[in-house]
């Protein structure tokens, strides 16, 4: 498991009747690959993964790695009500092929230290996966601060990477300041990914890929290589699609930004609803002045016909 480049966190494809649509998630995938991206991390809070039955879930690993045949990792989010629930998806990914698993804290139940690493202990324990450490306080109330992922990673082998989604760039030079290259570190908001880059961070789990993967692919290479003038010029552009995925609604606004340039649709399980009123006027707007004014980078096109 090789834990850099652009991840997307996937979005889980809807049909009218609110079926999964596997026949478009391969397109998706195909698609994103084609553009550049280095793995794809399905199941995650944008992949709606609290609204899939655990058949479903399965279901949609089995589809993606079947897809990517090898090509690409395939990552899938660990998440769950309980730890022994999260234990058995673990397991199930594995069945399933994929190569590495992104772990979650519970959902709802906000635990201390404690409870906390004896959960993320678990699954690292009931996997030889390849795993990421998922750190989001601001969405699910649970904070893994530094030293704590210092002890994680000092006891579990397998644990090799952390999604930082905090939003603070120094928690990236925090966590390589107690441990070197020992873990490497992804950027999980869309709007820091070129900060992130700056101090440290190897790799982007990134939304808005799902609608633009090249021009996602273009800015994380030019931040890492420090072409600054190209990074800039382009995060200038993508910054007001980008923070579509630092709000609630992020999820409904990424999925209709895919369905404005033609590769998806903004269907969302109840009890999210599609965006309607100001809001999807105030996203119409900011998708058009973004295709106003989209830069030219090199896109594979998307595959309409491949099943």
């Amino acid at each position: 498991m090789n834990w850099s480049g652009v991840m997307p966190a996937m979005t889980t494809a809807f049909s009218e009747g609110l079926e999964i649509d596997h026949a478009f998630m391969r397109r998706h995938a195909q698609w994103m690959l084609e553009n550049g991206c280095a793995g794809l991390i399905m199941l995650g809070s944008l992949g709606e993964a609290a609204s899939l039955s655990f058949e479903e879930k399965v279901a949609i690993l089995e589809n993606i790695v079947a897809t990517v045949n090898d090509a690409a990792p395939v990552v899938a989010a660990i998440s769950a009500l309980s730890t022994v629930d999260a234990v058995a998806l673990a397991k199930a990914a594995k069945d399933a092929g994929c190569s590495g698993l992104m772990v979650l804290p519970p959902y709802v139940y906000r635990g201390d230290w404690r409870e906390m690493k004896a959960h993320i202990a678990a699954i690292f324990e009931a996997t030889p996966l390849s795993c990421m450490l998922y750190n989001n306080p601001i969405a699910y109330g649970t904070d893994f601060i530094p030293e704590q992922i210092a002890e994680l990673a000092s006891e579990h082998d397998n644990f090799h990477a952390v999604k930082e989604s905090s939003t603070d760039v120094r928690r990236i030079t925090a966590i390589r300041a107690i441990l070197g290259e020992r873990l490497q570190i992804f950027v999980g908001v869309d709007d820091a990914i070129v900060e992130g880059i700056d101090a440290g961070a190897t790799g982007w789990v990134a939304g808005l890929v799902n609608a633009f993967p090249a021009e996602s692919v273009a800015l994380f290479n030019s931040a890492t290589e420090c072409k600054t003038d190209d990074a800039f010029a382009l995060y200038r552009w993508f910054l007001p699609l980008l923070r579509m995925d630092t709000v609630p609604k992020f999820i409904q606004l990424i999925k209709f930004v895919q369905q404005e340039i033609g590769v998806g649709n903004a269907r969302v399980r109840p009890p999210r609803l599609e965006i309607t009123g100001e809001e999807l006027a105030e996203a119409r707007r900011t998708v058009a002045e973004a295709l106003k004014n989209r830069p030219r980078v090199r896109e594979a096109a998307f595959a309409a016909n491949v099943r």
